[in-house]
């Protein structure tokens, strides 16, 4: 499974929670993102899906898991923008503060299709 990290570098410890969430090894792809204000989000989130460097074929046939920007309407776009080239939502990694860590340390909470999420709210409508 190909995890396309448009976040933070995870440490070797969210990795493993990652891999043992996803029930298979990970290969990571981090692309850097720094964005402009200014620029139109649709034109970034292009962007950053090129620089995963996935051909038409591995959109549509490899499994992927995203841990996305944390600007939120950028994060939004780019999965829009993966969904039109893999033809589903993708899954989303959720990584949340541990509770009392003193630094302040993130997890792997939980792996979420969003494909599923979105298949589910199609009942509700």
């Amino acid at each position: 499974m190909m995890l396309l990290n448009y976040a933070h570098p995870l440490t070797e410890a969210q990795l493993a929670q990652a891999s043992t969430l996803a029930g298979a090894p990970l290969e990571v792809r981090d692309i850097a993102v720094q964005i402009e204000r200014a620029r139109p989000i649709a034109e970034v989130a292009l962007e950053l899906a090129e620089a995963a460097g996935l051909t038409p074929t591995e959109w549509q046939t490899r499994p992927l898991l995203v841990n996305p920007p944390g600007l939120a309407p950028l994060a939004l776009a780019l999965i829009a923008e993966l969904h039109g080239r893999s033809g589903h939502f993708p899954a989303i990694l959720n990584i949340r503060p541990v509770v009392g860590a003193v630094p302040v340390r993130y997890e792997v909470a939980e792996i979420v299709s969003v494909q599923a999420l979105r298949d589910a709210a199609r009942g509700r409508r």
